[in-house]
């Protein structure tokens, strides 16, 4: 029998990103996704192409050997195909990860421990979002207890960093989908490894564009806060400026100048922390400036700047490395400027988060709105300067 991989979210990345690597792998992929309108137009499309765009020229490839389940109507058959199945992916966003966790359990606790466990790879914008999704999975309303202590032999969790830019679609174009060249997927390899918990007939999946590394925080961090930090910067300062897209953004020079600051500030901790070469972040960091710049991928300011209240998480592109740089007693100017633009990203249409930021900032006190927004805590350095910042966004929203 050949190799089965189960992806849930069928969308730009799932579809353009991680199916296109398992196609190419050899897997049959089967979707799982709850937009009827996605899920009928895979399963009447034999074929899409992706379109890899690079400042080289570009490339088209084209994906067979896929179906789609509609997980709203057909759990059953979802949890059959899941107990097997080789691998499980993910692309749904990180609040969705709770609401898939249930089928997948139930996948998982109909397999045989005389099977190779399940890989499961969650390919998300978030630090340890595998490890995010084992938690709702092994949840006792989930997994009963008595089947998590041999849980390890029907499935392995590994956690994942994946780097690709895959900007707004033509509307038009149907199943296909456009992205840039480059891309980074790094999975940790350590649950593979021998270990109590770790099943004697384990096996690393054979994915084409994974690089397997025993630590992954470094990874993660250095996309996170290179990556998602310019792009952000780049998108909250062009909506404040009246930009249409990020490329067009980036041809500001103050805004430019903004991103490559805010870069700057991160590149000190992700050098002083996991030891990486100066001038290999240097290196990284103009490639992404590059990336953001290229006017082949345009990609709406609204878009890329959605969900501001996650991206002004605790943990996230601006107050996480800017709380860690403010301990270790770095100043960092150009993240909280970028902060205050991602404050000021109130009631846009269509992005429901930004609302909520309008209806949080209007109703709350500046510290209240650190504590709820940014987890920040009063006896960090950092919280101060956050509290400024609200006070001075509160104060224009009065003028």
């Amino acid at each position: 029998m050949g190799k089965k991989a189960v992806h849930f979210g069928s969308g730009n990345i799932g579809r353009g990103f991680v199916a296109c690597f398992l196609h190419e792998s050899g897997y049959e992929v089967v979707f799982a996704d709850v937009v009827d309108k996605l899920v009928d137009a895979l399963n009447s499309t034999p074929s899409y192409n992706v379109i890899e765009r690079g400042v080289e020229g570009t490339v088209t490839k084209t994906i067979t050997n896929y179906r789609a389940i509609n997980s709203k109507y057909n759990e059953a058959q979802l949890i059959d195909e899941i107990a097997t199945a080789d691998v499980v992916t993910c692309s749904v966003g990180p609040n969705i990860l709770k609401f898939i966790a249930p089928v997948i359990a139930k996948g998982i606790d109909k397999r045989s421990n005389e099977q190779k466990p399940l890989v499961v790879i969650a390919c998300e914008n978030m630090i340890g979002a595998t490890d995010a999704l084992a938690g709702h999975i092994k949840d006792p309303k989930h997994t009963p207890e008595h089947r998590l202590d041999d849980h390890h032999e029907r499935a392995v969790y590994a956690n994942s960093a994946i780097d690709r830019i895959v900007p707004a679609q033509d509307p038009n174009a149907g199943l296909d989908v456009t992205l840039e060249k480059f891309y980074e997927w790094v999975v940790e390899e350590t649950p593979f490894k021998p270990g109590e918990n770790t099943a004697s007939n384990v096996e690393k999946p054979s994915i084409k564009g994974i690089k397997w590394v025993d630590d992954l925080l470094p990874f993660i961090e250095r996309k996170l806060f290179t990556v998602n930090t310019s792009h952000a910067t780049a998108a909250y300062f062009g909506y404040n400026r009246q930009k249409q897209t990020v490329d067009d953004a980036m041809r500001d020079k103050d805004i430019k100048n903004q991103v490559a600051a805010a870069v700057d500030e991160t590149a000190k901790l992700i050098v002083d922390k996991h030891g990486i070469a100066p001038e290999e972040q240097d290196s990284y960091k103009k490639k992404i400036i590059d990336r953001i710049s290229n006017p082949h991928l345009a990609d709406a300011v609204e878009r890329v700047g959605r969900a501001p209240l996650r991206k002004l998480g605790r943990k996230e592109r601006f107050i996480g490395p800017a709380a860690e740089l403010a301990e270790l007693g770095h100043d960092t100017p150009a993240l909280l400027a970028a902060a205050e633009m991602a404050f000021r990203f109130q009631n846009v249409e269509g992005d429901d988060e930004s609302k909520e930021l309008a209806k949080i900032m209007a109703e709350n006190s500046p510290e209240d709105v650190v504590a709820k927004v940014c987890g920040l805590q009063k006896s960090e350095k950092l919280y101060p300067k956050v509290v400024e910042i609200v006070q001075k966004v509160q104060a224009d929203s009065q003028d």
